[in-house]
């Protein structure tokens, strides 16, 4: 197995599908697109192959790696960046494992490849397969759940225990902070998420399903006015539905239906305002984070199950990786500059008709003669 950084070229961007036997695609560090959101979205699932993944500061894509990374016959199942930029925290199948950022200067510049790290994870050995992986917003904290369950958050990068919950779900599904990093949310396979405030190391909370639900992912976001609210993304044979939870009092604010289809990823966006979501047959939904309206679907987005998704830091970009071993950037678009444009279309339109009208009134049209 091996990981593969993907450096910067002068193609344009294309929908043509690539392929190569290669299993994790990581991004190249740029000024604008730091590595996590690209990483997110190409995380370790156990899929045969990722594609080229975009580099936003020469809006291009590329294919030819700079740097690989042997792990042998091990299977990253999980990924995390750490947001300060240290590295990346690996789930296998038994244990987590942190692998640095390697900076190399040679005459085409710098390249960014990773190494094995000197740090040894002895806390998440022998522990079985983590399925989630989070760091709190500022790297101090860390969080993996695993698929028995088990609960275990981390000062980083002491590794100092903050809380080892045995029994926190019957098999852990996702977890995320929120943005001030007090509270962390869990969810389990089938049961009800639970919060639990990181200071104290206790649950305060539990967010009861109803009906037939199944959460399946969970994001904090702060809207402009900063309020903190929850999303929990919830998939009933009906389909999938958005639930909105008000912070304070852990109660449920809203829910609404957004597919017929199951969602397999989910993301919030940096600035708030949107919601991508990942469906089971290849679309994305960008879902608008006030009304929870869809915006825009992306039909097709993959050929498969879309694993994973995440915004550029400035909410411009949203980068999706799917089963079928590709990865997408799309480009969000700005609704001013796309109000803008349709109001000049519109009246240009007006001033057509109107030199038309003008003409026609004396019977004369120029370009008749």
């Amino acid at each position: 197995m091996t990981i593969t950084l993907i450096p910067p070229s002068n193609r344009s961007i294309s929908s043509r599908r690539r392929r190569s036997p290669i299993p994790l695609l990581l991004p190249m560090n740029t000024a604008s697109f730091w590595p996590v959101a690209a990483v997110k979205a190409a995380a370790a699932f156990p899929t045969p192959s990722f594609s080229p993944v975009f580099d936003f500061s020469s809006n291009s894509l590329s294919s030819e790696p700079v740097a690989k990374l042997g792990l042998g016959s091990q299977l990253p199942y999980r990924m995390a960046v750490h947001p300060s930029g240290d590295g990346v925290l690996c789930a296998f199948p038994n244990s987590c494992r942190f692998f640095d950022w390697d900076e190399v200067k040679d005459n085409e510049g710098h390249k960014l490849g990773l190494k094995p790290s000197k740090k040894v994870l002895a806390q998440l050995e022998d522990v079985g397969q983590q399925l989630a992986l989070a760091f709190n917003s500022d790297s101090s904290v860390l969080a993996v759940g695993g698929e028995d369950g088990n609960l275990r958050v981390f000062k980083w990068p002491s590794m100092e225990i903050i809380l080892n919950e045995a029994q926190a779900h019957a098999s852990l599904k996702d977890l995320c902070f929120s943005p001030d990093g007090k509270f962390l949310v869990s969810l389990g396979q089938r049961d009800r998420g639970r919060v639990w405030d990181v200071t104290s190391s206790t649950a305060v909370a539990s967010l009861p399903k109803e009906n037939d639900e199944i959460f399946a992912a969970c994001r904090f976001s702060q809207r402009s006015d900063q309020t903190k609210v929850l999303y929990i993304v919830a998939i009933t044979d009906k389909g999938a539905s958005i639930v909105t939870w008000n912070t304070s009092l852990w109660k449920r604010v809203s829910s609404k239906h957004v597919s017929r289809e199951p969602v397999s990823s989910f993301n919030v966006s940096p600035d708030g305002k949107l919601l991508a979501m990942g469906m089971t047959q290849g679309d994305v939904l960008l879902v608008n984070s006030t009304n929870l309206c869809v915006k825009t679907i992306i039909r097709k987005a993959h050929l498969g199950i879309v694993t994973a998704l995440a915004f550029s830091h400035d909410s411009r970009a949203l980068v999706s990786a799917s089963m079928d071993s590709s990865a997408r950037v799309t480009l969000i678009e700005d609704n001013k500059s796309a109000a803008g444009g349709s109001s000049m279309q519109i009246i240009i339109l007006i001033i057509i008709l109107a030199i038309a009208a003008y003409f026609l009134k004396d019977g004369v049209l120029p370009f008749l003669g």
